[in-house]
């Protein structure tokens, strides 16, 4: 158990109008500093040092409230054609109890979210949303469809597991079952007659888990089981690293993509399935923007310069030969490599690893170079290994 925290949540609250978790004051017991808005709802993001997050992360396991992955909910006779209507990734083969990492498009190609699904039955899923409003999309696009779904936001609140010594203090925390799962897959798990979905994923490209909790009522019990158990294990309370994250190219939603982006522009085109027989809203857009090309794309950056403090809070330009060429989208120093990384939206034809340009820092400029991403553990065998 954690140190009496005596500053209560009013100290960060805006009103009725965030959400709070149910982990929110289990979060401030064990030591949250700060939090941000991320669908509608508060998200702990300030643990005193995010460097240490970093490494506590990465050497050993953290504990994350990642409840503002909230759940789009669809089931009914039609809801596996309805979910492939509104994804753009083939679902044909998806299996109940796997996860798949998919694209929503709109009309016109752009993205609305980048969410994770989960098949819970033939005619039962889950989109796991990062930070836009899909219920109201989804709820939108069913009123037109003529299909028979409902469509609604569940009791879901789902923590992130994460880091090397995941694995055992998850099989401490609820035995060996949930630790024997397959990288994007899932389990439905009875504790102690609380329903959790277990699943292999999260947003760090670690070995870690996702922890979903269907009844928000017992929030403070799970988090506190799993830190007792955890904590003498090598566990800690954390956040979300967005080290990282940019480390493994991972995307943000407003950030390094928004409605405005089409999945070409962001090398996500392996999650577009143009050929499949099955429509989904975008299709005829998407093929016409493969066919024409893209005049940006999203790239890896190394920009020079003492490490940089904290991340980026602004959009800085990307200046080639006098001009502006783009943007830096998502910038931090990464303690691991002794570098500063960045990804950048870029006019393609400066898109090429090896280029060099000038980032304008708020007015103070240092060299930059186009380089791969992702920056660290390319083919994700941290993640996948079983």
């Amino acid at each position: 158990m954690s140190t009496n925290h005596e500053l209560g949540f009013a100290e960060f609250s805006f009103g009725t109008q965030v959400r709070k978790s149910p982990y929110s004051d289990a979060a401030l017991r064990w030591g949250a500093k700060g939090f941000s808005v991320y669908n509608h709802m508060y998200i702990p993001r300030d643990f005193g040092n995010s460097v240490q997050n970093f490494w506590n992360l990465v050497k050993h396991a953290t504990l994350a409230d990642v409840s503002v992955e909230r759940q789009v909910e669809i089931t009914g006779p039609d809801a596996a054609r309805f979910t492939q209507y509104l994804c753009s990734r083939d679902l044909s083969k998806c299996e109940v109890g796997q996860c798949k990492y998919l694209l929503i498009t709109d009309e016109d190609g752009g993205i609305i979210n980048d969410p994770i699904l989960l098949k819970l039955a033939e005619d039962h899923f889950w989109l796991s949303i990062a930070d836009s409003d899909v219920l109201l999309w989804a709820k939108g696009v069913a009123v037109n469809s003529g299909m028979n779904v409902q469509i609604c936001e569940p009791d879901v609140s789902p923590l992130q597991l994460q880091g090397p010594k995941s694995r055992e203090i998850l099989r401490a925390c609820f035995g060996d079952a949930p630790t024997e799962l397959k990288y994007f897959r899932f389990m439905e798990f009875d504790w102690y007659g609380v329903p959790l979905i277990i699943s292999r994923t999260g947003w760090t490209s670690e070995l870690g888990y996702e922890i979903y909790l269907r009844d928000g009522s017992a929030g403070n019990r799970l988090w506190e089981h799993i830190m007792d158990i955890g904590v003498p294990l090598g566990l800690r309370p954390g956040h979300t690293s967005t080290t990282r994250r940019i480390e493994a190219g991972m995307l943000s939603y407003h950030a390094d993509m928004t409605l405005a982006n089409n999945p070409f522009e962001l090398g996500l085109g392996r999650l577009i399935d143009l050929e499949m027989e099955a429509d989904f809203v975008g299709k005829n857009a998407l093929k016409q923007i493969k066919e024409n090309g893209v005049k940006q794309r999203l790239v890896g950056l190394e920009i020079e310069g003492d490490p940089f403090v904290g991340s980026n809070d602004f959009f800085w330009p990307l200046l080639k030969d006098g001009g502006q060429i783009g943007t830096v989208t998502s910038a931090i120093h990464s303690p691991r490599l002794e570098k500063n990384i960045a990804l950048a939206m870029i006019k393609t034809e400066y898109s090429a690893v090896g280029t060099d340009l000038i980032v304008d820092k708020l007015g103070e400029t240092r060299g930059g170079v186009v380089v791969p991403v992702p920056f660290y553990d390319p083919k994700k065998s941290i993640a996948s290994a079983s």
